[in-house]
């Protein structure tokens, strides 16, 4: 293999599969990255059994061919090398080494045979549709802070991915992530061809990584699945990932039908306020309470250590007063996926999950559950 590349393109490249690529690693073939060379074309490839990554870009191919040389390694290296520098990859030697070449600078690197390299990206996919990027960039964005982190839970630790039936009766593709905490949930309408998916959990690590990548594209993503595996492709980029295999709970039963007491409020001066006053809670439980009576609301805190705090908004609330606490880092981060001017809160008890949604977008909704303060 022989070619000549651009650095900017090999460092973009190189940056989108070196992250699937673990630090660590037990088995020495997966801390490389295949390179593939050949019309007109570097293909470059990375796994780590569980997620899949190919990035092809375009390079100068005088002699096709492939090796496998160490991700991180070679990622480092192009990214020092200057602005605008052409980069030569030699691995014609045939003496399990690649040779990079960029001005006067020159790197040997040890390479494993491309034959080592474990194939993932292959097998049926029956399920395939076409879907906006930036559709999937808001269901990811407004979900994927709720998934849990707690390994036990497995069947937790991503988002759900599923056609569903909005309260309109509508046909949705609805993405869910809940940590038992709080659950986020967020739709778009079902794209043709996939009324036939399955119901998918998206692991916590492929939806991170699908996130950085779709940032950068505006096109359509094509994504295709089966029970078992889930793949998208776009902008000459392949990411393939195995599904959670559990079966995620019932979330429907989690969202609170009786809610009787209704809040407007505006969401900047809200989040600015719950920021504020939570300065003064403990590090722990982070709680703030929300007391509502007519026509205001007030948040407050405090701690043995440290005191209280106590802040006073507007509001058109028309209930019974009512005294509720929240953890206010839950709070802030609903907050920031809300982009319209306010927010509605419908409300039970002390005791009940609230549902937070943006006015006017029904798309999207946060459950909360409440914390005693």
């Amino acid at each position: 293999m022989k070619l000549i590349i651009e650095r900017a393109a090999l460092l973009k490249s190189l940056g989108h599969v070196q992250n699937v690529v673990e630090r660590r690693n037990t088995i020495p073939i997966l801390s490389n990255v295949k390179l593939n060379a050949g019309d007109g074309k570097l293909s470059l490839n990375a796994t780590d059994m569980d997620l899949d990554i190919v990035d092809a870009t375009d390079a100068q191919v005088s002699e096709p061919g492939e090796t496998t040389a160490p991700a991180h390694t070679l990622y480092e290296i192009v990214r020092k090398l200057p602005d605008g520098a052409e980069v030569e990859l030699d691995a014609t030697s045939g003496d399990g080494q690649m040779v990079l070449r960029s001005g006067r600078s020159r790197f040997t690197l040890s390479c494993l045979p491309a034959g080592e390299f474990p194939v993932m990206s292959g097998g049926d996919l029956p399920v395939s549709f076409d879907l906006a990027s930036v559709e999937l960039k808001d269901l990811i964005d407004k979900t994927r802070f709720a998934i849990s982190t707690e390994e036990t839970r497995y069947y937790l630790n991503g988002i759900y991915l599923h056609a569903a039936e909005d309260a309109n009766g509508q046909q949705v593709l609805r993405a869910v992530a809940t940590d038992g905490h709080r659950l986020a949930s967020a739709e778009t309408m079902l794209p043709d061809g996939a009324d036939a998916m399955p119901g998918v959990i998206v692991p916590r690590k492929t939806v991170q990584e699908l996130h950085k990548l779709i940032e950068e594209t505006e096109g359509e993503i094509r994504v295709t699945m089966s029970d078992a595996k889930i793949q998208f492709s776009f902008d000459g980029v392949v990411l393939t990932s195995k599904l959670i295999d559990g079966t995620f709970p019932d979330y429907e039963r989690v969202i609170p039908q009786g809610n009787d007491k209704d809040l407007k409020v505006e969401r900047k001066a809200f989040g600015d306020a719950v920021d504020r006053v939570s300065a003064i809670s403990t590090e722990k439980s982070r709680a703030v309470k929300l007391t509502m009576e007519s026509g205001k609301l007030v948040l407050s805190a405090s701690s043995p250590e440290s005191g209280s705090a106590t802040d006073e908004l507007e509001t058109d609330y028309a209930g019974e007063r009512l005294e509720i606490g929240f953890n206010s880092a839950y709070l802030l981060e609903i907050m920031r996926q809300v982009e319209g001017d306010n927010i509605n809160m419908s409300l039970s008890d002390a005791a009940s999950p609230t549902i937070i949604r943006e006015e006017g977008d029904d798309s999207a909704l946060y459950v909360l559950m409440p914390m005693r303060v």
